[in-house]
């Protein structure tokens, strides 16, 4: 059950296309005034989880497909050392869900650090100390009980519950969107097709709609209503 006025979310923080849209849904909800009336809710959808550690290669050829249709993310090719790529961002994830403890604006304020860091900062966000040093630039968290939720380790079971969901048909992919009044859509607004194999390749994108956000903030205000 998804509660009114939310819209819930399915991706993996290393996603590109799920940057573009959690950054697009964001920004039109802001643009509306809608910040206080519509929440995102974010579960994982653990890319790792299918496919094995994550691949340099496959995210800077993304960075650059991405980068063509949405050059205002500033997206980045991975810009530091070589052994600090994340191959892994597991504890990350398990710190967005940890934040929803402190509230969903908390959960999804540290979402976005986290990929911001990532796409624009080449920050190694599977490391702890990285995840929390993000968490304070995201100035809603509370570090102090961020790090106590990762070193218990509560959220684990959350995150593998997401998993357990995203391996049925219910989730397509990274990013997949869904509203209480039952619409969902996956990876909104962009169509992609690789030239060549994917990490040796490169993936040619395009903006089919650009409205998208627009509609999905106005429904699910709507659905708060009873509208």
């Amino acid at each position: 059950m998804i509660a009114p006025g939310t819209i819930q979310v399915w991706s993996d923080l290393l996603c590109p296309f799920a940057f573009v849209a959690v950054h697009r849904l964001r920004a039109a909800r802001e643009r509306l005034g809608l910040d206080d009336q519509v929440h995102i809710d974010h579960h994982t959808f653990a890319l790792e989880l299918f496919n094995g550690p994550h691949s340099r290669p496959g995210t800077d050829s993304e960075a650059v497909g991405l980068g063509q249709v949405a050059p205002e993310l500033g997206f980045r090719l991975w810009t530091q050392p070589e052994w600090t790529y994340p191959s892994t961002v597991m504890l990350a994830a398990e710190a967005v869900h940890a934040a929803k403890e402190q509230g969903l604006r908390e959960s999804e304020d540290l979402d976005y650090a986290l990929r911001c860091a990532f796409w624009q900062e080449s920050l190694s966000i599977g490391h702890r100390q990285v995840i929390l040093d993000v968490a304070k630039g995201a100035g809603s968290v509370d570090v102090t009980a961020l790090a106590e939720a990762l070193d218990d380790g509560r959220a684990r079971a959350t995150v593998m519950a997401d998993h357990a969901v995203a391996i049925t048909d219910a989730i397509q992919g990274s990013p997949h969107l869904f509203l209480p009044d039952g619409t969902n859509i996956h990876n909104p607004g962009i169509t992609v097709h690789w030239e060549g194999p994917y990490a040796s390749g490169y993936p040619i994108a395009h903006n089919t709609d650009l409205t998208w956000p627009d509609q999905l903030l106005t429904q699910a205000v709507a659905a708060s209503r009873g509208e």
